[in-house]
């Protein structure tokens, strides 16, 4: 069943990404906020959204969905689909390349399968549980992914994102400048999807946020961990809202102590 799960999200990671970049209007706006004015929705997030959960609802009507925009929804088989249709709304909204399609699948509350679409940059990162991690280009090549190892604390690039109210961004700006002076800079993309995966492709070597909902990071967290590298919060947590820290699996530790240090987790 992986193997289909696998072909089905990939399938319609591509239709999705399709849709967002050939029917992106003109004067593409802000359709409503959420947290606050700075989280926005535009009608293509939920659009996009109808797209996925269609299609994949077609082939299987028993699966169970969560969904950025659409909450959660049950079904019988065991099998549920974690669906962020648009990660980096804000980049998509103002036209910048780094937003994305993620899509994970799970079977008896584990993810098994982790699709993310980056269309503007013509990217496709896929991963299947023990099966690796890869990434596919519109020109047909494609490449194992392995993750950065044997970098130290302060020779990482490191990337992160920030939350929407006024306060927790305060505190992570806090956070951020006992991060900054012990690190070899600091990256911030706009979406939680695509440093994951860039952490998978060796093209930075961590990314730690406090604030992902778990849409935004299912897929992107299998692709870490099937190209080599640890995933989790703190002192043995699974990633979470309150903290996701990526990394190869020598950085991750020291890299965890100092996100405690600071108290990256708070606020």
């Amino acid at each position: 069943m992986q193997d289909l799960l696998y072909e089905l999200a990939i399938s319609t990671a591509e239709v999705a990404s399709v849709m967002l970049v050939d029917k992106r209007p003109a004067d593409l706006g802000v359709a409503y906020t959420k947290s606050s004015s700075t989280d926005v929705v535009t009608e293509m997030d939920k659009a996009s959204e109808r797209l996925i959960v269609d299609r994949i609802r077609a082939a299987r009507p028993g699966d169970a969905f969560l969904g950025e925009e659409g909450g959660e929804s049950g079904g019988s088989s065991g099998v549920r689909w974690i669906v962020d249709p648009i990660d980096g709304t804000v980049n998509y909204l103002y036209g910048l390349p780094d937003w994305s399609v993620s899509i994970a699948a799970e079977v008896d509350g584990e993810v098994v399968v982790g699709v993310v679409a980056v269309p503007m940059r013509g990217e496709l990162y896929t991963a299947a549980r023990g099966q690796g991690a890869h990434l596919m280009r519109e020109d047909g090549s494609s490449e194992r992914l392995r993750c950065n190892t044997g970098v130290s604390l302060d020779k990482a690039l490191v990337a992160t994102g920030f939350g929407y109210s006024a306060e927790r961004r305060a505190h992570q700006a806090e956070s951020l400048m006992g991060v900054l002076p012990r690190v070899r800079d600091i990256r911030r993309g706009g979406s939680a999807a695509v440093d994951l995966c860039s952490v998978a492709a060796g093209r930075i070597d961590a990314y730690y946020e406090r604030g992902p909902q778990e849409w935004d990071f299912a897929a992107g967290t299998l692709i870490v961990q099937e190209a080599g590298g640890t995933v989790g919060g703190l002192h043995g947590t699974p990633p979470s809202a309150e903290l996701t820290i990526a990394a190869g699996p020598d950085l991750f530790p020291p890299l965890h102590d100092l996100l405690d240090e600071v108290g990256a987790a708070r606020g």
